[in-house]
């Protein structure tokens, strides 16, 4: 019994990630000029309100939990690299993470900010250290909250390289829980 993938024909996808004979591989940017780039990500975490509460007056059992998602994050950004494996390790020059609640929609918002001077962009880091800082809130509130659901996980924007600015288009308003879009 096989274990590889089918090879596609050469040329016939746009995907970097597989060489001609459809087998993964780590994309050489050796060639690839070395520029100022950044990315940002976010993404949200939504709970019930009395959790929502606990967070807010810093009241939860575990402590600090903004304080603790945001170490979480940037200490993720830095370890990209070992949890996605064709991943390049990246010297990432600046990570800023920050958080925003949101009592009437009852969630947390992380947003990340990842940068380097390199020759490949730094989206990955900045959607990983959002996924860990919301996995750390989860965390860390899971006693009081089990039903906490995470999403809209995405990045906002990126810039340098060879394709330059990209901004993410606004994103529709999420469906009601329970309601089907």
């Amino acid at each position: 019994m096989s274990t590889s993938a089918p090879s596609p024909s050469p040329l016939s996808s746009p995907l970097t990630h597989f060489d001609e004979h459809g087998q993964a591989h780590m994309v050489d940017v050796s060639a690839k000029q070395e520029t100022h780039r950044v990315a940002i990500a976010s993404g949200v975490i939504r709970m019930q309100a009395a959790t929502l509460a606990l967070i807010q007056g810093g009241n939860a059992k575990k402590g600090d939990v903004i304080g603790i998602a945001r170490v979480a994050a940037i200490q993720a950004s830095k370890r990209t690299a070992e949890l996605i494996p064709l991943c390049h390790p990246l010297p990432i020059t600046r990570v800023t993470v920050s958080f925003e609640i949101d009592a009437a929609a009852s969630l947390v918002r992380c947003i990340a900010q990842v940068e380097t001077l390199g020759r490949t962009g730094v989206e990955m880091e900045a959607l990983t250290a959002v996924q860990v800082g919301l996995l750390t809130i989860y965390d860390m509130c899971k006693a009081a909250d089990r039903g906490m659901v995470m999403g809209e996980i995405r990045v906002l924007q990126k810039s340098g390289g060879k394709s330059g600015e990209w901004v993410a288009e606004p994103s529709p308003a999420p469906a009601a829980p329970g309601v089907k879009a």
